[in-house]
């Protein structure tokens, strides 16, 4: 499973909506349609901390209870190097040609304090560079140790299917389709001080099942490029809808682990069942 850019933003909290948490709650969902058939969708924080470990118990019974895994995308062999070789400028173009030079002076230090000379960096496109930022390992977190490659390695164990809710491409567009500008705006962004709350606290807020607490401080993390904050969680979600809806349909129970963020929100996924007349029971 390629590694998912988005995981440091997942560690946020502040204040509630309501209809996504109840009391003494887990971050997993069981969704049910008219005809009873069922589907599980689970809270995942990307990376995580031995410290973190048990999981809320609620995630083994919806692994227990399902017979096909789905992450936010599909396992697809090398598809990781090719997106990755796309963040890298062709030969003869520099990073220097494309942002703003006070830009490429203030990234071209930050990279320097970490021991990156600046021919390596000057080789990336403002996007990969936020990337190489999100690394969980700079954040003294392991992906390793995250929900998605928990849960991949004990399906694996359990021969169980896996699949994505889209293709790893399709999962960078997000990143990958946007402009010069708007790339090196994300880069930016990525510099400002962290507005949300300790880590520990985000984890206690996910451990609860308060997925509202994590898509507000999201949202708020982008109070400057509103647009990216809406491209990151809401646009993925309605593209999700479908697919989700089409695994209900199915008659099989499946386990969709997603990132935190998107379950809470009026938009968010667990809203949008709800809206659809699905019902949809917190753990």
């Amino acid at each position: 499973m390629v590694f998912r850019a988005a995981s440091v933003l997942l560690f946020f909290s502040i204040t509630f909506l309501g209809a996504v948490r109840s009391e003494a709650a887990s971050p997993v969902w069981k969704v049910t349609d008219t005809k009873g058939h069922t589907l599980f969708l689970g809270g995942s924080i990307h990376a995580l901390r031995k410290s973190d470990y048990p999981l809320p118990k609620a995630f083994d019974l919806a692994f227990a209870q399902s017979q096909h895994l789905v992450f936010e995308d599909e396992e697809t062999k090398g598809e990781a190097a090719k997106i990755g070789k796309g963040g890298e400028y062709p030969a003869g173009d520099s990073l220097r040609n494309h942002v703003d030079p006070r830009t490429y002076a203030y990234v071209v230090k930050i990279f320097g304090l970490m021991g990156v000379p600046e021919a390596k960096v000057a080789r990336y496109r403002p996007w990969m560079l936020t990337l190489f930022l999100w690394s969980p390992g700079l954040q003294g977190l392991s992906g390793d140790l995250g929900i998605d490659a928990h849960f991949l390695a004990k399906a694996r164990a359990a021969h169980k299917p896996i699949s994505g809710l889209v293709s790893a491409r399709e999962h960078y567009a997000v990143f990958t389709g946007l402009t010069d500008k708007q790339s090196e705006g994300v880069l930016l962004l990525t510099f400002i001080p962290n507005r949300s709350g300790s880590y520990p606290n985000m984890v206690n807020a996910w451990r609860r099942g308060d997925a509202d607490v994590l898509w507000r401080e999201i949202h708020a993390s982008y109070a400057d490029y509103p647009g990216f904050g809406e491209r990151l969680i809401e646009a993925r979600n309605r593209v999700w809808i479908p697919k989700i809806e089409s695994y209900l349909a199915s008659g099989q129970t499946y386990f969709v682990i997603v990132g935190m963020g998107h379950l809470g929100g009026p938009e968010g996924l667990v809203r949008l069942l709800q809206a659809r007349g699905y019902q949809v029971e917190q753990l």
